[in-house]
This record gives structure tokens, C-alpha cells and sequence, in this order.
């Protein structure tokens, strides 16, 4: 297993670590989950880094890295929905939005590899993962805090860029399926 593959590995470890963060309260604990968060989007960009410099990118990094990247990123929203750390209602459509863009690409993405099509990551979807991350940090550091005062400027930052982030995921979602559309179109002539 090669570096990027571990540092792929790292964050899903990192994943249930944020959740006992979460749940086991203790002084500052979703301070703590908020960091562990941070730390593991970090490794999305560096392990990534570290494939292209080095040609490192292997099927096994590709998906540890896509899979890695989907459930920090869900069960961190599903997280701040479940403490209404997002405005429930405002929580649940966004987040729902979130993974269903998730599920489509990868639906999108097991079709393109089964024709033996390679699909890339576009400028767009990067953009919204930084967005995400961003918003989700300040969103856990708000709640921490500040619970559920909507009304204090590090939550409004964090809405803000998470709202942000939904318009992007749209966006993106729907930017990658018109540009891969090939990949849906039959093999057979009906």
C-alpha cells in the first residue's frame, strides 16, 4: 500500500474518531470533532497531491479516496442536522441534496467504469469540497460555542458557505453529467 493510499486509509480512520468526538462529551468535544474533521479534509488534498507528483494513483487510491472523502463529508452534515447545529429544516433538504449529488456521481462513475471510462474530478466539484469543508469546520467550531444561536457571525459564516456549497453541489452535479453524458447512452441500437 502505497503513502497516498495510507493517508486515504488515515481519514477513514479519522471518521469514527470524529464521531466519538461527537457523542462522548467531554469539554470541548465538538471543538474536537471539528478539528479531527478539519484534519481529515486535509489529508483529501494531500494524499491527492502526493498521487499526481509521484504516479501513485492505483484503483485501490481511487476508491479509498472517493469513498473516504463521501462518508466524512455525510456523516459530518448528518451530525450538525442531528443537533440542529444547521436549522433543521434548512438541514435536512440541504444535506438530502448533498447526498443525493453523491449517489447520482457515483452511480455516474460505476457506469463509466464498467464502459472503461475514466472520470475525473472537475474544477467545480473541488470547489465545492472546499466549500464544504470550510462551512462544516465553522459549523461544528459555532456550535461548540455557541449551540444553537443562529444568530452568531461564525454560524452565519458557516451557513452561508454551506448554502454556498449546495449551490455548487448542484451545480457541479449537474455540470458532470452533461459533460459525461456519453456514458448513458446505450450499447445496443434499440
Amino acid at each position: 500500500m502505497n503513502l497516498p493510499n495510507k493517508i486515504s486509509l488515515l481519514r477513514l480512520i479519522l471518521i469514527p474518531v470524529m464521531v466519538a468526538a461527537f457523542y462522548i462529551e467531554f469539554p470541548y468535544h465538538y471543538l474536537v470533532a471539528g478539528i479531527v474533521f478539519a484534519v481529515a479534509a486535509c489529508t483529501d488534498f494531500l494524499d491527492g497531491f502526493i498521487a499526481r507528483k509521484y504516479n501513485l494513483v492505483t484503483d485501490l487510491g481511487k476508491f479509498l479516496d472517493s469513498s473516504a472523502d463521501k462518508v466524512l463529508t455525510i456523516v459530518a452534515l448528518v451530525l450538525l442536522v442531528e443537533v440542529q447545529a444547521i436549522p433543521f429544516i434548512f438541514g435536512g433538504v440541504m444535506v438530502s441534496i448533498v447526498i443525493a449529488r453523491e449517489i447520482m456521481i457515483s452511480c455516474l462513475r460505476m457506469i463509466a467504469a464498467a464502459k472503461g471510462v475514466v472520470m475525473a474530478a472537475d474544477k467545480l466539484g473541488k470547489i465545492k469540497t472546499v466549500l464544504q469543508d470550510v462551512s462544516i469546520t465553522a459549523l461544528f467550531v459555532s456550535f461548540e460555542f455557541f449551540a444553537r444561536d443562529y444568530a452568531n457571525i461564525l454560524f452565519l459564516i458557516g451557513f452561508s458557505v454551506f448554502t454556498l456549497s449546495v449551490i455548487m453541489t448542484l451545480v457541479s452535479g449537474v455540470n458532470y453529467v452533461i459533460v459525461n453524458r456519453a456514458v448513458l447512452k446505450s450499447d445496443k441500437k434499440d
